[in-house]
């Protein structure tokens, strides 16, 4: 969705100014007000100075924003993800009806302040989002990074995988001083060699010890007895002949230890998962609407310097038809054109697609509002 807020100067037929624009722009936009309030505007020179702060402070918050969005849609499990729309609202709508229906929020943003002291609490409040952002996403990504290293102990091929919940203990000799007990991954074409000669590997091989645990694709797990001073020679051969001694010794207590590392992170993550989801739905909200009222501070510090005081203008949300965005802006360039004759006179149509002068300089104030970046994580 693409929104163009505009605003132009109030004229004495105010009623009659704004059902032109409603008229002349059907079908290729739905108009709505942009109602703004009366904003303290100080002196015109810190005026100007507070509109490259404000357009800094757009880029700042857009970012964060989209930051959140995308970290809530990549976090989300996947039997939630439908439920994306449901969390990403603000002040409990849908981000549509909130841009067409805007109204100042002055409980947050109160109006008997100076304009640079909104964006000052606009700007304290991202710097906050920015910060406990950045240490709820580590957190969990360290959490979510650990444990997705143990599960993948769990899976793969038998030459890389855990081995404690594939065997057993009795596959294994552990009582004994002088033997070990050991697991060898075999290749499938080579079954017939390993089974007739793996006692021949090395010396101090115990024969008829081998035992075949798990064939799972082309490999399977043995296991094999011998002494503990053959090993190395016997890993040594091994290699060789293309099987895969695993460095494993059995151990319950450490088998044991590693299944609960797995279960205990993942008690850990199922219970951050709720509330990190519950903060990112929270703060996207609250993101999006800072959002909104930095770039309505934008079109009336704008409006301002551009049509002087006292500030009356008329201002409006519109949503352009996909389609019509072309059209609809030769339709403004048409009724607005005498606002400003430099705007009126920049290049022609088609030589920057649905723009007069390069950059986003019309005759009237313009600025938009994109959430691309809705469409953008959903496609991901």
């Amino acid at each position: 969705m693409v929104f163009w807020l505009i605003s132009t100067p109030k004229d004495e037929t105010h009623q009659q100014q704004w059902s032109r624009l409603a008229e002349n722009t059907k079908p290729m936009a739905n108009v709505m007000k942009f109602n703004l309030p009366n904003l303290k505007v100080g002196t015109l020179d810190a005026l100007m100075s507070l509109s490259d702060d404000l357009a800094k402070l757009d880029q700042f918050t857009e970012l964060i924003m989209v930051k959140v969005y995308n970290y809530m849609a990549n976090a989300l499990e996947e039997n939630d993800l439908q439920k994306l729309p449901e969390y990403t609202k603000a002040n409990n709508k849908d981000l549509r009806s909130y841009c067409n229906s805007f109204v100042w929020d002055v409980a947050k943003f109160p109006t008997k302040v100076s304009i640079k002291d909104i964006h000052d609490i606009i700007a304290k409040n991202m710097t906050k989002i920015e910060k406990d952002f950045k240490t709820k996403s580590t957190t969990y990504n360290n959490l979510r990074s650990n444990l997705a290293q143990h599960e993948k102990k769990e899976t793969g091929s038998l030459v890389t995988r855990n081995l404690g919940p594939i065997v057993n203990e009795e596959d294994f000799v552990t009582s004994s001083e002088y033997l070990v007990t050991v697991c060898v991954v075999v290749p499938k074409q080579g079954y017939k060699e390993w089974e007739g000669s793996y006692w021949k590997l090395a010396d101090f091989v115990v024969p008829e010890s081998s035992k075949r645990i798990l064939e799972e694709g082309d490999q399977a797990l043995y296991t094999v007895t011998m002494f503990r001073k053959t090993l190395d020679a016997f890993k040594n051969n091994a290699r060789e002949k293309k099987f895969v001694v695993r460095d494993f010794q059995y151990s319950k207590d450490k088998i044991n230890q590693q299944q609960n590392e797995i279960t205990n992170l993942q008690k850990a993550k199922i219970k951050a998962y709720v509330p990190l989801i519950r903060w990112l739905k929270g703060n996207f909200s609250e993101a999006f609407v800072n959002w909104i009222h930095v770039k309505a501070l934008r079109l009336f510090t704008e409006s301002v310097l551009r049509y002087g005081l006292p500030a009356t203008f008329m201002t409006a949300v519109l949503e352009p038809n996909k389609k019509s965005e072309k059209k609809l802006r030769e339709k403004l360039h048409v009724l607005y054109s005498n606002l400003d004759k430099s705007a009126a006179e920049g290049p022609e149509m088609g030589d920057i697609p649905g723009v007069f002068m390069a950059g986003d300089y019309y005759p009237y104030v313009y600025f938009d509002i994109n959430t691309a970046f809705v469409e953008a994580a959903r496609e991901f």
